[in-house]
């Protein structure tokens, strides 16, 4: 099997900070890859040492199996990374600008123009070539910024938050455009806190936390590792520290909240549980409505294994 990326047991410090504890991950060509954790996890720092843009204290990183340097440049031309901070120039034009960060690997004018013309209509700037950045909306400014770090055509694209702050147009033609550089033979390594996101595109998921791995696979394999594997919630007037009491000795229920009406009970696995909720409320002629089942989603298991205490 080929690898985009392998990272092998990495350790970068910063002082007395231990930024990445021995973290390791391999990317497969072609798929789309998604690099998940809390704020501090360490995501960006893996990312930055993967590009060659950070030191590190330990391990090895390869690219398309060479190893990673701040002087391979014939591994970096075939790189392209979309940050989540817009970063183009105010006083060129939006063709200007994919012309310019297209220049920076391709020296041929001709096939510099072709591939500048590729990237205006890959993400529907056509009508908009002669604008500046500042007379753009912030779904074309976030459209605009992938056009400038897709124009060379890379092999392996870094997208980090690419749909923050726009509108719902805008992050569906986005991530349409994601999966379209993928089926056209790109790796995609994406960060998101928008777990729908990455369910929606992504093959492989990998969850990170203080420097460290801590789960990987894909979507279906990582809900399979949590104890949530259904909620159900409804509505329940007046229960007794007796109903739930009861409630709670139900086979598979793991966890019950309750906030008069509203009632949440979380299964670690069987089948039919809404009946037997049901068939439990019914035989006490307990009055419900609103009865509602859901299957876990990345959210859940990313909260599950992160933890829920706020982050910085």
């Amino acid at each position: 099997m080929k690898y985009a990326v392998e990272v092998n047991n990495l350790v970068k410090r910063y002082k007395e900070l231990l930024a990445l504890d021995h973290f390791s991950l391999a990317i497969k060509e072609g798929e789309i890859f998604g690099l998940l954790g809390p704020n501090g996890s360490g995501k960006t720092t893996t990312i930055n040492c993967i590009l060659s843009l950070l030191n590190f204290d330990k391990g090895e990183i390869r690219v398309f199996g060479e190893e990673m340097s701040p002087s391979a440049y014939d591994i970096k031309k075939n790189i392209g990374v979309v940050f989540q901070n817009v970063a183009v120039f105010d006083e060129l034009t939006v063709y200007e600008n994919i012309d310019y960060f297209c220049g920076l690997y391709i020296s041929d004018k001709k096939l510099r123009r072709e591939y500048v013309e590729d990237a205006v209509r890959f993400v529907g700037l056509e009508d908009y070539r002669k604008f500046h950045p500042k007379k753009l909306s912030g779904g074309l400014l976030r459209r605009l910024n992938i056009a400038c770090g897709i124009a060379h055509k890379p092999k392996l694209i870094f997208f980090d938050e690419p749909t923050v702050a726009v509108d719902p147009q805008s992050r569906n033609r986005i991530l349409e455009g994601i999966q379209e550089l993928n089926r056209a033979g790109a790796t995609i390594v994406y960060t998101s806190h928008y777990m729908e996101e990455v369910e929606q595109i992504c093959d492989r998921i990998l969850i990170m936390d203080k420097g460290r791995s801590i789960a990987i696979g894909t979507n279906e394999e990582l809900k399979q590792m949590i104890k949530n594997k259904e909620k159900i919630t409804l509505e329940v007037p007046s229960l007794t520290k007796d109903n739930l009491a009861e409630i709670h000795q139900i086979k598979h229920v793991y966890d019950v909240e309750y906030d008069d009406p509203f009632l949440a009970i979380t299964f670690d696995g069987g089948t039919n549980n809404v009946v037997h909720i049901v068939n439990y409320l019914e035989e006490r002629r307990l009055v419900f409505s609103g009865v509602h089942s859901q299957l876990p989603t990345l959210n859940d298991v990313f909260l599950e294994i992160t933890g829920k205490e706020l982050r910085d």
